[in-house]
């Protein structure tokens, strides 16, 4: 004899009762953990007011806001009203119908009038071809009736994450190889001397808390290695860590940039954007050149970071962000708000913790290591496997000041590979002036006439001489802020 399948009678009030009693007071046994609830809204849609009981039951153990609706007829109204993270819907509400035409119907419904909702298909029929079609349609999942507790609950927390970080699920192979490309270009912080251990001393202390942290340094020191090192070393590793070039933001975009924005509203804004709040819901968010900020956008920026709250352009909403803030300049900060040119209370807002990045010159034993490591780098980048250093080529190294610091030893070791006739790099394939920063920072003319390395040592006096404000700078050397940084990257600077 078959054993009796409670789900084959499908009109059976009194097997689906008795069902729902006996899983309701599974549901309540004493050998319960206690489960911490998440915030978030689920809407329930299935015309069987017994699996509505059992359903609502079972999630309200899990999230805050949890309705149940046995007429689809009310989904517009309820979306009107809440902003659902889920919607597990039935795919049939007419009697006897099993093709899941309903289902679609509805479904199609609120991606119109939700499109970032997450809905979750329910239904008694395991019909691989129409799971397929609700899949198709937009559907995030399928679930069957009965279900299990465990697959039911794990379907919709991933459902709820992806509403509240669309990119951490299934994200873009693209951006996934570029992430994978990046931590391994970031992986590894080179150096024995006494400046970087105490740094990266600083950096294990403070990576385990959610402090914002300001990170200090010239350029090419190294800021952004360690703020993916504070990330990895932090409870939120295996979330994603977005990183936001501010100097290269044009004012007229920084919103939507930053908070995104719904579409229409403005010309060319064709689909609703995430910004990069969004992005890095749950991860870090690293502000790299927040001292190029202009005063108006250093505000709009601190009322973000003040409340944790964005509102994408043409929204009428506030969106939660749950980030670890970490930012990165080569400004002189406090002279800047001495001089009102940056914020007093934002400079508060993000440096709960300071790190000062010393610069390659004060990290003399690390130059070797930090050249050997390049070269094995770019020597197997270039297929010239055997490459090495002459004795005297390292010491020219340890000589030279590096006023572009790591930045400039990496360019000038790969400059060096791509140009040697031999396997041994020789003193005279590092084409850089042996000049000191004494010659640099004071008015004497250099010995060369080449006009790129004319060109590079001003932009070097003009910097040292402003201390690394580039604005300054720029304004020393008669070019625009954006040109300055377009020629400091053609130098390593």
């Amino acid at each position: 004899m078959q054993p009796f399948n409670f789900f084959h009678v499908r009109n059976s009030t009194i097997v689906v009762r008795l069902w729902t009693v006996l899983y309701t007071l599974a549901l309540y046994s004493p050998k319960q953990p206690t489960i911490m609830k998440k915030e978030g809204k689920i809407l329930i849609i299935d015309d069987e007011e017994d699996i509505l009981l059992t359903l609502r039951i079972f999630l309200k153990q899990h999230y805050t806001f949890v309705k149940a609706e046995p007429n689809p007829h009310y989904i517009p109204r309820l979306l009107r009203q809440h902003d659902f993270d889920v919607v597990l819907l039935d795919m049939n509400f007419r009697q006897g119908d099993t093709s899941g035409e309903d289902g679609i119907t509805w479904l199609t419904k609120v991606r119109e009038l939700s499109p970032e909702t997450q809905v979750i298909m329910i239904t008694a029929y395991g019909d691989v071809n129409t799971a397929v079609k609700a899949l198709k349609a937009g559907a995030s999942d399928f679930v069957l009736k009965p279900w299990k507790n465990e697959k039911l609950i794990e379907t919709v927390n991933t459902a709820f994450d992806k509403k509240r970080n669309p990119n951490a699920d299934q994200p873009n192979p693209e951006v996934s190889n570029l992430n994978a490309e990046l931590d391994q270009q970031y992986s590894q912080i080179i150096g024995v001397s006494e400046p970087i251990q105490h740094t990266l001393n600083t950096v294990a202390k403070v990576a385990k808390t959610d402090a914002n942290i300001l990170i200090l340094g010239d350029n090419g020191t190294g800021k952004e290695l360690i703020a993916r090192e504070i990330h990895r070393k932090s409870e939120r590793v295996d979330k994603v860590f977005v990183s936001v070039d501010l100097g290269a933001v044009p004012e007229s975009l920084f919103e939507s940039e930053l908070f995104g924005h719904k579409k229409g509203a403005f010309t060319d804004a064709y689909e609703d954007r995430m910004g990069r709040f969004e992005a890095a819901n749950g991860g870090t968010l690293f502000l790299d050149e927040i001292g190029n900020l202009s005063l108006p956008l250093q505000a709009k920026l601190l009322s973000a970071l003040q409340t944790r709250q964005i509102r994408r352009i043409g929204d009428q909403k506030m969106t939660k962000v749950d980030i670890r803030l970490v930012c990165a300049t080569n400004m002189p900060l406090y002279e800047m708000v001495q001089e009102n040119s940056f914020r007093q209370d934002l400079l508060y807002r993000i440096n709960t913790v300071e790190l000062k990045l010393p610069s390659l010159a004060e990290r003399g034993e690390d130059i070797p290591l930090l050249a050997k490591h390049f070269l094995k780098i770019y020597s197997k980048k270039y297929q010239k496997s055997t490459m090495k250093f002459a004795k005297d080529t390292l010491q020219k190294l340890l000589n030279y000041h590096w006023p572009g610091n790591i930045r400039e030893l990496r360019h000038a070791v790969e400059r060096a590979i791509i140009l040697a006739e031999g396997s041994v790099l020789e003193k005279d394939d590092f084409l850089f002036q042996e000049s000191t920063p004494e010659t640099i920072s004071g008015g004497n003319s250099v010995d060369s006439f080449n006009l790129e390395e004319v060109e590079k040592q001003a932009i070097n006096k003009a910097l040292n001489k402003h201390k690394g404000n580039v604005s300054k700078a720029a304004d020393e050397l008669g070019i625009t802020r954006q040109s300055l940084y377009r020629r400091m990257e053609k130098h390593g600077l």
